[in-house]
């Protein structure tokens, strides 16, 4: 077993709780899929949001997920001028036998951008 960083990231239209938490919570859904996690196989969720958004804590939708035993944070993003807005960031350090390349990190929505070869692919 090796403790490894899974990353993820997608964007909102709209500072609302709701469509914090929906975003997060597909997010969490896709990259529990790809890569085949469990919550006890989830150590920790750093969770990062744009200035722009404050309305929840994204770490909640984890809770909603059933996420009670795993550490989580929600911070902010350094505000980069000209960066992307409206986003929300994921690291999770996981618990796998994967190696780093079997890894698959997840960028969807206005996030693709970010980091277009991590694009959710169906």
């Amino acid at each position: 077993m090796y403790c490894r960083g899974i990353r993820g990231a997608t964007t909102v239209e709209h500072n609302k709780r709701e469509a914090i938490l929906a975003a997060t919570t597909e997010l969490l859904q896709l990259l529990i899929a790809k890569n085949e996690l469990r919550p006890e196989d989830i150590a920790s969720a750093i969770f990062t949001v744009t200035d722009d958004l404050n309305a929840e804590f994204p770490a909640l939708a984890a809770r909603y997920l059933g996420w009670t035993e795993v550490a989580l944070i929600c911070t902010r993003e350094i505000p980069v001028p000209g960066s992307l807005g409206m986003c929300i960031r994921i690291l999770l350090h996981v618990n796998t036998a994967r190696s780093a390349a079997e890894i698959e990190h997840v960028y969807i929505k206005g996030a693709i951008n970010l980091r277009p070869t991590f694009a959710a692919r169906s």
